[in-house]
């Protein structure tokens, strides 16, 4: 290729980066508006957010800047709506079960998971191979289909408690789990595993001084991608826990509904408010493990 065929190859792929830069720019902001209208509403009172959703004032601009600056203390009412919604959804509460069940269940599934993951690559016989079976068809079932079940199994097996339903969410959140660490493991040389059992190491030690920390990508994008999923559910708790004593934020969320359909919509913006930042903050610090955690689960090997 001569020089001129690279500078003109060089300055269309210069403009291709600059078109997809635009569009997936676009993109983001259509991502992310959803929330700051809930972030602006959160501080408005009642009556304007019908009225203007998507605007700071309770007038327009149009109809002068001294009566548009008079409009927004008219429209907004500090944090009134956050007093309010942590008082009538008892949101520190909430907060702690929704914590407790969402740390609880990451844990459970990256360790049980992974450790399945581990025997089902290095123990190749019949039974491995109906469990990873049975872990991938486990991803491609409607939930629908067992719900009722479930319900009743979580009933009589005294699971609807924040203790219970981490063993539920074991249960479901397994699929996934298996299949990217099993991915991951089968990229992992044996030879470093022979070394430490040469060396003296029980599988068991084997597992938790070589393997685990080499799964380090693969633990945090599952993690994130499991917190993620516990911390926003609303279905498995409505159906499994005992919602008049443990209601998680998405139970707390939807009891802001009133009789007759009303709705305190300042203090659902607030409550939904202080339900994202928690998972927003985890997911930035960890995003950056997302990518190479997803390319070498499902991938490598």
């Amino acid at each position: 290729m001569s020089k001129g065929d690279k500078e003109v190859s060089t300055i269309r792929k210069a403009k291709h980066g600059g078109i997809l830069t635009v569009i997936f720019t676009i993109i983001s902001i259509l991502w992310i508006a959803p929330i700051f209208v809930v972030l602006l509403n959160s501080f408005k009172r009642k009556a304007y957010i019908f009225t203007n959703p998507f605007s700071i004032s309770a007038v327009s601009i149009s109809k002068g800047f001294d009566r548009y600056m008079k409009g927004i203390d008219k429209a907004f009412c500090g944090l009134l709506n956050y007093s309010n919604a942590i008082e009538k959804t008892n949101f520190f509460k909430c907060f702690g079960y929704s914590l407790f069940i969402t740390v609880g269940s990451v844990l459970v599934i990256i360790l049980c998971c992974s450790m399945c993951a581990y025997y089902i690559t290095r123990v190749h016989n019949a039974l491995t191979r109906v469990i990873y079976m049975l872990c991938l068809f486990s991803m491609i079932v409607p939930f629908q289909m067992v719900m009722f079940t479930l319900s009743k199994f979580a009933n009589i097996l005294h699971l609807s408690n924040p203790m219970g339903i981490i063993v539920v969410y074991l249960g479901f959140g397994a699929g996934l789990a298996v299949f990217m660490f099993t991915g991951f493991i089968k990229s992992i040389s044996i030879e470093i595993e022979e070394a430490a059992m040469i060396d003296g190491c029980t599988p068991i030690q084997t597992y938790f001084k070589v393997v685990l920390p080499i799964l380090k990508p693969t633990t945090i994008t599952v993690a994130i991608l499991e917190a993620m999923w516990v911390w926003n559910d609303y279905l498995l708790p409505s159906l499994v826990l005992n919602i008049n004593k443990y209601k998680t934020i998405p139970i707390a969320v939807q009891y802001l509904k009133q009789s007759h359909g009303q709705i305190d919509w300042g203090a659902m913006m607030a409550v939904l408010v202080l339900a994202i930042v928690p998972i927003v903050i985890f997911y930035i610090i960890c995003q950056k493990y997302i990518i190479e955690g997803v390319l070498a689960g499902a991938v490598k090997g």
